[in-house]
C-alpha cells in the first residue's frame, strides 16, 4: 500500500467484474515473448488487471505457482524500480531469480554480442526479462533467444509492462473504464505531457490508451515539440477515433484534464534529456477537482513533492501496483494459471 496520495482498492475492480478473470485471453499468452504493446489489446489488458487484482487480494503466495521457474532479470541499463519489482514478482510467486544488474559485468565489456548471450541464457533460465539502452537490443537477442523474452524498456523504443501498470491503475481507480459500453460521465479525457516518440513509456502507454476508445474521450498532448508522436504511433493513432490534440502550452488546457500523465526523460540519440520547466506541474498548478497525476517515475523537477500529500496523486499508487502486475504476466507467459486458485 502507498504511504500517500490516493489509496486504491483492487475489489472494486473485481467487483464490476464478480471477481471473474478473463482465463482464456490470458492463456494466449503462454510461451509468448512480450516486447510491444501492439501486442495486447484492451479484453487483454483488462485480464492482466483483473488477475493482478486477484493477486494483490489474495494470498496466493500459499500455491506457489512459478516453483521451479527461473526467470533472468538482465539489466544493462541502470533500474531500481522495474528490475526489483520484477525479482520481487517471481521470488513471491515462489520462482527464483538470477540477477544481471549491470551490463558492465557480463561479456558485454568484452566485446561480446548479445546474441551469443541470448544463446546461454537458453540453458539458465525460463523467461528472460531485459532493460537495454540500444532500442535495437531486443531484436538482437531474439536472434539465438528461444525462452520468452520480456522487454523491460529498450532504448527510445517500448516499455510495455509500465504501460499495463499505467492502465491497472487507472481501471483501479475508475473501473467503468474496463467496460466495453463505460458510461459517458466516466469516460476521461487524457493529458500525456513528453514526447511519445522519444519516450518509451509515455509511447507505450499512449499506445494502449488507443485501445480503450469505448472510455477515453479525448487525448491531448503537450510537448514542447511541434512533432512529438513519432514514426511507431503515427499510423495507430490516425486510425483511432478517440479525438487526438497537440499543444504545447500545458496551462491552456490542465483545467480540462482528468487523467494527467507526465515524464520527464526523453532518450534522444545516445543520451536523455529532461523536459522544460515550463511543463513542471505543483500545488499550485490549475488541476481540475478530482484529477489525477500519473508518472512512471523516477521523477526530476518536472513533479513536485508538493502535489504528494494531495488526492492528485495516482502516481505512487500506479508504482505499487507494479508487482502484481508483473506477476500476472510472467504466471501468464510461463504458462501456471492452472496453480492460481480462484481463476
Amino acid at each position: 500500500m502507498n504511504s500517500k496520495g490516493l489509496r486504491l482498492r483492487a475489489e472494486d475492480l473485481l467487483d464490476l467484474t464478480d471477481g471473474r478473470v478473463d482465463r482464456e485471453a490470458l492463456q494466449a499468452l503462454a510461451g509468448q515473448s512480450i516486447v510491444n504493446p501492439r501486442q495486447f489489446d484492451r479484453r487483454t489488458i483488462v485480464a492482466i488487471a483483473q488477475l493482478a487484482a486477484l493477486l494483490e487480494t489474495r494470498n496466493v503466495e500459499l500455491d506457489k505457482p512459478l516453483d521451479g521457474k527461473i526467470a533472468i532479470t538482465a539489466f544493462f541499463e541502470p533500474s531500481t524500480r522495474t528490475r526489483l519489482s520484477f525479482e520481487s514478482a517471481v521470488q513471491r510467486l515462489d520462482g527464483k531469480v538470477l540477477s544481471v544488474p549491470d551490463g558492465q559485468v557480463t561479456g558485454i565489456a568484452k566485446g561480446e554480442s548479445l546474441a551469443d548471450i541470448g544463446e546461454m541464457f537458453n540453458t539458465y533460465g525460463d523467461v528472460v526479462i531485459m532493460r537495454h539502452p540500444d532500442t535495437d537490443s531486443v531484436d538482437e537477442i531474439r536472434r539465438n533467444l528461444q525462452r520468452p523474452l520480456i522487454n523491460a524498456g529498450n532504448g527510445s523504443g517500448h516499455h510495455p509492462t509500465q504501460a499495463l501498470i499505467d492502465w491497472y491503475a487507472l481501471l483501479k481507480w475508475r473501473p467503468e473504464l474496463s467496460l466495453a459500453d463505460c458510461p459517458q460521465d466516466r469516460k476521461v479525457h487524457l493529458g500525456i505531457i513528453g514526447t511519445p516518440g522519444s519516450m518509451r513509456a509515455v509511447k507505450s502507454f499512449l499506445r494502449l490508451s488507443l485501445m480503450f476508445e469505448q472510455s477515453v474521450s479525448n487525448i491531448t498532448l503537450i510537448s514542447e515539440m511541434a512533432d512529438p508522436v513519432g514514426l511507431d504511433l503515427t499510423e495507430p493513432i490516425e486510425e483511432s477515433p478517440i479525438k487526438i490534440n497537440i499543444v504545447n502550452d500545458v496551462q491552456e488546457v490542465l483545467p480540462e484534464l482528468d487523467v494527467v500523465y507526465v515524464n520527464s526523460i526523453a532518450f534522444l540519440g545516445d543520451s536523455y534529456r529532461n523536459l522544460d520547466s515550463r511543463y513542471k506541474l505543483d500545488s499550485n498548478s490549475n488541476l481540475k477537482p478530482g484529477a489525477v497525476i500519473m508518472h512512471p517515475l523516477a521523477r526530476n523537477n518536472e513533479l513536485s513533492d508538493d502535489l504528494d500529500e494531495t488526492d492528485h496523486n495516482l502516481y505512487f499508487a500506479q508504482a505499487a501496483g507494479a508487482v502484481f502486475v508483473r506477476q500476472a504476466l510472467l504466471a501468464s507467459v510461463l504458462d501456471r494459471l492452472d496453480r492460481i486458485t480462484g481463476i
